[in-house]
């Protein structure tokens, strides 16, 4: 199957899971703090205010003193940065059980990760971690019960583990692996390729390739690539004028032959897919992280030009591969749950589009693979995966049962063979990958990592609460069976909320010890989300985006009246998008908060369009130099235009000196304001990485520093003993 499912769209703007935990360090925990909190002080480091420096919208003039920030390169913001970190360094070398929270985390993490896996030319490969290794390691198997052989290994790209592995694809004949590798954290990727007879890396290099498929075609491949920007620029930049190229093998880049540009349509991105037959080739353009234009190529009539299917930018085409001469195609076009269509590629036109598989009234159908002659179907059914089975002529066989509410990640099936394979996880069970056979449908388990955490102990229950306007709003609450509810439990409480991406059930190690620690870890399902079809995406953007604070405002709201937790025991969390989330509810209602994480956050509303590739934000935003309603409604609530001279929440901004998607001016901008304006005790931290981007390939090393860092401060500031 095509690996490329138009995830280019989401990469755009990232989900960040969350990365903080409760940890158990010798000494039982109790809620009720029993040592003498000491209020650690900080003296916050100078940070220029230019007034002259002000913009005019409709009338209005804003001023932005904190503008010569946005210049990362400059030695004064470089001079601040570094006085930043030794200010959040120190504080946090002052916290006294921090040493013990990072030894226990890293116990905890130190689990082999296995990857779901997938075939191809008769030789299997997955990805797996041994527990604390920076980056997963590409293994290759003979068949499934032979010695598995390391083919690829990221760790050895830098000494630091800080350059990762992201986009990668197999030739047809699987001999060449063709693979992207961003540097930092980076979204700029260097494509190499590996001869996997020989196992030598071979000459071929692609540089400046940026939200790209990998997509083989014969001795080549089809990529995406912006111009070469600017020295110094390389991280802040727009990013404008996509074009796709085909790569040939033992050629240089300089040769590579160019497919497709737009020059009229600068701020358009592009990406081109190949069918697993390699007799389609698929083009689609957009201008924001939903919505594509189609056009496909039959690469075996050799056919010069592309055949448009779809013009506007209405609704997202997702080709997930071809039955013969019709591509099958997971749209929600005329279906905000989304269905599955055929169309023909002789005769692609609408009026000849038939419906494979209809959208379900109430499940959101969000994947499929076709294996051996059946096709595997994920759903969303309340936020948590559902797996169906169907012929290949759309007719439901089956449902497969899985064990709790929980996350298919991965399907990897091959249309040659009856053995498919998908991983799942949930709140209290680690991905664990289950073996389908295509025949008898049974399931089994072939990957199960051994941890030691005792699930039975736990449970994850999904409650309904009513938001402001009384729309019901689901979440999942992850806590002790036999937990105390006295308000007094530390509860961490993340969101999403943009973007038509879905929050599902997840694992993860450092969860599991705020479980192990009488915490309490809640998962919002706010507006914005996919959760629920394009009608709550739609819910929760431009001038309806207030609906997602006011879902997360009222979470946290009913966390306190139920007594799991109480204003001083909660802390939200939420990363990009959800960076954006805890800043505008932070700012908004400061009380009901007593620990915040905005991470790597859109928190400059008026300008976030400026910047590498924020204009495609523009479809759940808005941009305030549309018209004067859309630039009041973000005015209102952008986080940097709204910090008051009150009391605030102890507060830890995270950013990355590498991070290309939302540039760090956001945090360093927003970090400066809530400094100045300060009225409270509770400390206004930033914690500024080296040598990372926006999340995606962090090394473990570096997950788990801040997830140290992270925890510790928390903590604290909810005077809880260790």
């Amino acid at each position: 199957m095509p690996k490329y499912q138009n995830a280019m769209l989401k990469k755009l703007l990232l989900y960040l899971p969350c990365a903080l935990a409760l940890v158990q360090c010798g000494a039982p925990q109790t809620n009720t703090p029993n040592m003498e909190f000491k209020q650690i002080p900080v003296t916050y480091p100078f940070s220029k205010r230019d007034t002259a420096v002000t913009d005019a919208y409709f009338g209005t003039t804003v001023k932005d003193p904190y503008r010569w920030l946005e210049d990362d390169q400059s030695a004064e913001t470089k001079d601040w940065v570094q006085k930043q970190n030794i200010v959040t360094n120190g504080y946090l070398s002052q916290i006294p059980y921090r040493a013990k929270i990072g030894k226990r985390l890293a116990e905890i993490w130190n689990f082999e990760k296995f990857g779901t896996p997938f075939k191809k030319a008769d030789r299997y490969y997955f990805f797996k971690n041994d527990g604390l290794q920076n980056q997963s390691v590409l293994y290759m198997q003979e068949n499934l019960n032979s010695q598995p052989l390391s083919v690829l290994d990221p760790n050895l790209f830098s000494k630091d583990g800080t350059a990762s592995l992201q986009e990668f694809g197999f030739s047809k004949d699987g001999r060449y692996l063709a693979y992207g590798i961003s540097e930092g954290g980076s979204d700029w990727r260097t494509i190499k390729v590996k001869d996997m007879a020989t196992t030598e890396t071979l000459p071929d290099e692609v540089k400046f390739a940026k939200f790209t498929a990998i997509a083989w075609h014969g001795d080549g491949f089809y990529y995406s690539r912006y111009p070469t920007p600017q020295k110094g620029d390389e991280l802040k930049a727009a990013n404008e004028n996509c074009s796709i190229y085909f790569h040939q093998l033992g050629t240089n880049q300089e040769q590579d032959l160019l497919i497709h540009k737009d020059p009229a349509h600068p701020k358009y991105y592009f990406n081109l897919g190949t069918t697993d037959d390699q007799r389609f080739a698929y083009l689609i353009s957009s201008e924001s992280t939903s919505g594509n234009t189609l056009a496909i190529k039959n690469l075996d009539k050799k056919e010069t030009g592309f055949k448009q299917v779809v013009a506007g930018f209405d609704h997202d085409f997702n080709v997930l591969d071809n039955l013969g001469d019709s591509l099958l195609v997971l749209t929600n076009h005329k279906a905000p749950n989304s269905r599955i269509i055929l169309i023909h590629a002789d005769k692609p036109q609408e009026a000849n589009w038939e419906t494979f598989i209809a959208e379900d009234s109430k499940d959101v159908l969000s994947a499929a693979v076709v294996c051996g002659d059946k096709i595997l179907v994920n759903y969303l059914h309340n936020a948590s995966s559902a797996l169906r089975v169907f012929d290949l002529n759309g007719k439901f066989i089956k449902e497969i049962a899985l064990p709790e509410l929980g996350t298919i990640g991965a399907i990897e099936g091959d249309r040659n063979s009856t053995q498919a394979f998908f991983s799942f996880q949930s709140f209290l069970r680690p991905n664990t990958i289950f073996a389908l056979d295509m025949n008898t449908l049974e399931k089994t388990v072939f990957k199960a990592p051994k941890l030691d955490f005792d699930s039975d102990a736990y449970t994850t229950e999904q409650v309904w609460f009513q938001s402001k306007d009384g729309t019901q709003v689901p979440m999942f609450i992850s806590r002790k069976k036999t937990i105390a509810m006295d308000g007094n439990n530390p509860t961490l409480l993340y969101g999403y909320g943009g973007f038509n991406i879905s929050v599902t059930p997840g694992f993860s190690a450092s969860r599991a010890a705020l479980l192990e620690n009488n915490g309490i870890y809640v998962v919002a399902n706010i507006r914005g989300g996919g959760e629920f079809g394009e009608k709550w995406h739609k819910n929760g953007t431009l001038l309806q985006k207030q609906n997602v604070f006011n879902d997360f405002i009222a979470a946290g709201e009913y966390l306190v009246a139920k007594k799991y937790t109480s204003p001083e025991r909660l802390a939200i969390e939420g990363g990009s998008n959800g960076g954006l989330l805890v800043g505008a509810c932070m700012t908004q209602r400061p009380d009901l908060f007593g620990v915040c994480f905005p991470r790597v956050g859109v928190l400059d509303m008026l300008r976030y369009h400026r910047f590498t590739i924020g204009y495609a934000w523009a479809v759940d935003y808005g941009r305030s130099d549309k018209d004067k309603e859309m630039f009041d409604y973000l005015y209102a609530y952008s986080p940097l235009h709204n910090v008051k001279k009150v009391a605030y929440p102890a507060t830890m901004i995270t950013t990355a000196d590498h991070d290309d998607r939302v540039v760090p001016a956001h945090s360093f901008k927003f970090a400066a304001t809530l400094q100045e304006k300060q009225q409270g005790d509770q400390p206004v931290l930033i914690r500024i990485e080296t040598s990372a981007g926006h999340g995606a390939g962090k090394p473990t090393s570096k997950l788990l520093e801040e997830a140290t860092d992270m925890l510790s401060f928390m903590l604290y500031q909810m005077k809880i003993s260790m």
